[in-house]
């Protein structure tokens, strides 16, 4: 998890859960809002475990039945940006505004994505960049996922599995490996 630190809002990242196939469900990232927008008595509700992605019902865990849809706004909330099932996004960090990174940069979020273990095709060993505005939009078509750093996953195997991700104003980047148990560090070169 971390804070959109335009708006503290804290963003989270949710793998989902196995055995629906390759392709679901989608692994999730979510918004919780700010510490003082929600309260005990009523937290938000991202519909775990018998929903997933766009409120959709998983009608193979959940048995139960319904006179209302369970998965239905406004009692759920779907998710904001879905990830290619099996992924396992792990860390996320916002490169901060009127930092050394370029302008283009600023407000996106980097993401960690640890790299799937029961796919048929593996599917994650990478860091990806989603493309957001100051208000933390994504662009208009969905079109705001590219790749930021590939290589982890080779015709052999995992040679690497990011995890975590802090990201300094001074441009610099530190992204952590589980796998092969090292910390790189990135650095923006002008």
């Amino acid at each position: 998890m971390t804070f959109n630190p335009v708006d503290g809002k804290m963003w989270v990242t949710e793998m989902g859960r196995d055995f629906l196939g390759d392709d679901l469900p989608p692994d999730e990232i979510n918004i919780i809002g700010s510490p003082s927008a929600s309260s005990a008595q009523n937290p938000p509700d991202f519909g775990w475990p018998n929903c997933y992605s766009k409120n959709i019902h998983d009608t193979d865990f959940d048995k139960n039945t319904y006179i209302r849809n369970p998965c239905m706004e406004p009692f759920e909330i779907p998710s904001f940006v879905d990830i290619p099932a099996h992924s396992a996004p792990l860390g996320l960090a916002f490169v901060p505004h009127n930092s050394a990174w370029p302008e283009d940069y600023w407000y996106d979020l980097i993401v960690a994505y640890h790299g799937s273990w029961n796919r048929t095709v593996p599917t994650g060993y990478k860091v990806v960049r989603m493309k957001l505005d100051a208000k933390g939009n994504p662009p208009a078509g969905g079109q705001g996922v590219e790749d930021f750093i590939i290589g982890w996953l080779t015709p052999e195997g995992a040679l690497g599995r990011p995890v975590g991700i802090l990201i300094q104003p001074n441009g610099t980047m530190y992204i952590s490996d589980d796998k092969a148990g090292v910390i790189y560090k990135v650095i923006y070169a002008h």
